[in-house]
C-alpha cells in the first residue's frame, strides 16, 4: 500500500480558469509536484505542459521532482508574459 498526502494546492491565471478554483486540497500518493500536477491534469482539464510551470511547496521555488509531504502546500505558476 502506498502512502497518501494531504496537499493544499493554489493555481493562479490560465490554471485557475482550466480547474475551476484558486485553492483545492487533494488526497494523493503522487510524490513529487510534477507527478501530483500530472495527476491533477487529467482529474481537472489542466493543458498546460508540466515542464512550463514553475513549482512551489510551503512558499519556496522547488524542481519539479522534488519531494512531497503530508500537509505540503503547493503552488503551480504557469509562465508571465509582459511587456
Amino acid at each position: 500500500m502506498k502512502a497518501t498526502r494531504t496537499l493544499q494546492i493554489r493555481f493562479f491565471a490560465l490554471l485557475r480558469e482550466q480547474a475551476g478554483c484558486s485553492d483545492l486540497s487533494v488526497t494523493t500518493e503522487a510524490t513529487t509536484p510534477a507527478g501530483l500536477y500530472r495527476e491533477l491534469m487529467a482529474s481537472h482539464g489542466l493543458t498546460m505542459p508540466p515542464e512550463l510551470l514553475t513549482y512551489a511547496v510551503n512558499e519556496t521555488y522547488v524542481p519539479g521532482d522534488t519531494p512531497l509531504r503530508d500537509g505540503d502546500r503547493l503552488t503551480f505558476i504557469p509562465p508571465v508574459a509582459g511587456g
